[in-house]
């Protein structure tokens, strides 16, 4: 436990960004699981719209560092190649 009241305001700091942090990343992968589970079912023009939006979502973690930029891509790409492939 800090002594030093700055550490301790660093300390309160940290874990009010760590648990907006932890809301962001959780919203992130709803979202993720929103389009697979549309993928899944074969709906290929919901599943396409739900990705455009869950594709600016991601950009916007990867921006802010929630998630590592590659990680981000990788998401992306998986996706985009689930929905390619439902459609051929």
């Amino acid at each position: 436990m800090a002594n030093i009241d700055s550490a301790k305001k660093r300390a309160r700091q940290s874990e009010k960004i760590r648990s907006h942090n932890a809301a962001l990343r959780s919203e992130l992968r709803t979202a993720i699981k929103k389009v697979r589970a549309l993928i899944q079912n074969g709906s290929a023009e919901q599943a396409r719209t739900e990705f455009n939006l869950t594709q600016s979502r991601i950009d916007a973690m990867a921006s802010k560092q929630i998630i590592h930029k590659n990680t981000a891509s990788r998401y992306k790409s998986r996706l985009s190649a689930s929905i390619k492939e439902m459609n051929s």
